[in-house]
């Protein structure tokens, strides 16, 4: 999944040139998620362990212009290789990308002992350890 600088270049040139062009800008690029919104998400829906694996990306922004006109496009390019462009007149391009598992509980999994359960303190935590050498 694409998180939320990805493609921050085409963006930013995309609304500079709209804005000039037309006055104002739509959402011409997916919005984009933060990696602690994919942890409250899952846990909202019932899953535990979280951990940054899946992608997939389409414009999914309900508000956006479904058109984009010639000389916006043409002004957007030339924003972008003014504010971006390297010497040799490449263009970058940033990604960044959110890999992530979650699963649920299982009844076989096992569960953490109750709080207060342990038998041994921690200030005699060394002593443990040494003794099992």
């Amino acid at each position: 999944m694409f998180a939320s600088d990805t493609l921050y270049e085409l963006r930013v040139s995309l609304q500079l040139a709209e804005n000039e062009r037309e006055g104002g800008f739509s959402p011409h690029i997916s919005p984009f998620i933060e990696p602690p919104d994919i942890g409250s998400l899952l846990q909202r829906i019932g899953y535990n362990i979280v951990t940054l694996v899946r992608m997939g990306e389409n414009n999914c922004s309900w508000n956006r212009c479904l058109t984009l006109k010639r000389e916006t496009l043409l002004a957007a390019q030339a924003i972008y290789q003014n504010m971006y462009g390297n010497q040799d007149g490449s263009i970058p391009a940033t990604y960044r990308i959110l890999y992530f598992i979650g699963w649920k509980p299982d009844p076989s999994q096992k569960s953490p002992a109750k709080r207060g359960s342990a038998n041994v303190s921690f200030k005699d935590i060394d002593k443990v350890l040494s003794t099992k050498k």
